[in-house]
């Protein structure tokens, strides 16, 4: 089972200021040990919103707003695509990641395999 795992922001991430050195070094072994594991397939840290822009399409018009946005408890910080065998193991290794900063949010949602929907067009 594959999760995408959305951790989110905070005043220090919207401001730009990176961990401090300790952490960064700590978290940098983390994402080594789970890559070489097999369990995480990529990650990235993500600019704050002030550099970012929402795009919507509604009734055909198209409307984009640039960032900052308003709520940083709901804007993304970084992500993570992890495989693993069961939503509580995802669970595990996102708690063990936000474990590293002693607090934090994060999201995980399952991601479709082709198997969810069943086999395929008969041939």
């Amino acid at each position: 089972m594959r999760f995408l795992c959305i951790a989110k922001s905070d005043e220090r991430t919207e401001a730009g200021i990176p961990p401090d050195k300790e952490l960064f070094a700590t978290m940098g072994q983390f994402v080594e040990e789970q890559m070489k594991s097999g369990v995480l397939l990529a990650t990235e840290g993500l600019h704050p919103s002030s550099k970012a822009a929402r795009i919507r399409l509604t009734q055909g018009k198209l409307t984009v707003t640039d960032g900052p946005f308003a709520e940083a408890k709901e804007v993304i910080a970084s992500f993570a695509l992890i495989q693993v065998k069961s939503r509580e193991e995802a669970i595990e290794r996102v708690a063990a990641f936000l474990k590293l900063f002693g607090q934090g949010e994060a999201d995980i949602y399952q991601v479709y395999e082709p198997d969810d929907f069943g086999p395929g067009p008969p041939s």
